[in-house]
């Protein structure tokens, strides 16, 4: 009963996750998860030593995966933060440094639980609006805040930002924490890891989710300054010291270790997004540029909402945004050749 709820629960309006389907023989192109399954040595990884030790609490520090990241990173460990997916680091990220008394910056369009947490923890927010074209403004980034956050490529639109815009940009907020949010960053772009010893106000926050294969297991990690790392972790040490399980941490390391079947994933799903962004346009779709696992297409024949509609009645789903601005796309993450031909070929019959 709604009676007991606090003041604050009231407020929320919570993240809506995409619909994950139980049961039923459906083309999930809507979440953008990777269609390939994870690096096999993750199954070698998980022995039966390492599932006779979940007796035990895990290491609360994740020291083995930290030193996994910080090398393949050419970081030190202790630039390094682990948690439990890139959203619990997020999380993390507004308490340890967006408590501020100015607001906070993020476009008004990216990644819809943004707004979510700086509800959840009282946060004040300013919205700069995007280009015409989808593009993020940077130079709008440069006024008065407590902090700025975006993700780059941007969600839902799919949009890279170069490493020189990323630079400006941290340049023009020296007085507050830049965090980029790289959840698509191999998947064509550059990351910005390469500055983080430049700029003492730089976070980086990835995720194991996407480009490796492993959004069931909820592994995320943010790279920064030693002095942005260690408020990360008084923060999760006043919340849940142990974030990362046994197996999470060992599957994480034997997916970095393996990396040969990451470049080759990787390489196969950026040609999927190239032959369907060709097979889209040829279909009358409007695409905007994409370095992401995702397309945002718009329909040029009818209503984005009746092509998404039409599909799921085919047994394909996709994202559908019913907001301001974004009403006439879809968000189609890419899935395997296969899967994309079946899109296609649903999208030609209609």
């Amino acid at each position: 009963m709604s009676t007991f709820w606090s003041p604050l629960v009231r407020e929320l309006d919570p993240y809506v996750p995409g619909e994950q389907p139980k049961g039923q023989n459906l083309v999930k192109l809507n979440t953008n998860e990777n269609p390939f399954p994870p690096s096999p040595r993750v199954r070698q990884a998980i022995s039966d030593n390492e599932i006779l030790a979940l007796r035990l609490y895990p290491d609360p520090d994740s020291s083995r995966l930290k030193k996994t990241i910080a090398e393949y990173y050419q970081l030190a460990s202790d630039q390094v933060f682990v948690g439990n997916g890139s959203d619990e680091v997020l999380a993390h990220s507004f308490v340890a440094f967006f408590k501020q008394p100015q607001p906070i910056l993020f476009p008004d369009v990216s990644y819809s639980f943004y707004p979510v947490y700086a509800n959840l923890f009282g946060i004040e927010t300013k919205t700069p609006a995007l280009n015409k074209d989808f593009t993020i403004d940077i130079s709008a980034f440069d006024q008065p805040n407590g902090g700025v956050i975006l993700p780059n490529p941007n969600a839902p639109t799919g949009i890279y930002l170069s490493l020189d815009d990323i630079r400006s940009l941290v340049e023009a907020n020296t007085e507050s924490v830049v965090i980029i949010d790289e959840a698509y960053i191999d998947f064509g772009g550059e990351s910005a890891v390469c500055l983080i010893n430049e700029y003492d106000n730089l976070l980086i926050v990835q995720t194991l989710s996407k480009s490796r294969s492993l959004a069931g297991l909820r592994v995320g990690y943010a790279m920064g300054q030693v002095h942005l790392i260690e408020a990360l972790d008084r923060v999760k040490n006043s919340f849940n010291s142990y974030p990362l399980d046994r197996l999470a941490e060992v599957a994480a390391i034997a997916a970095f270790e393996d990396e040969a079947y990451f470049v080759e994933c990787c390489n196969k799903i950026m040609a999927t997004r190239e032959w369907t962004i060709e097979q889209l346009t040829k279909l009358g779709f409007s695409i905007l540029p994409s370095k992401t696992n995702f397309l945002f297409a718009k329909p040029s024949h009818k209503g984005a909402q009746s092509v998404f509609n039409e599909l799921r009645a085919k047994g394909i789903i996709v994202r559908f945004f019913k907001k301001p601005g974004l009403s006439d796309y879809l968000r189609i993450s890419i899935g395997t050749r296969d899967e994309m031909t079946m899109l296609i070929d649903a999208l030609t019959e209609s």
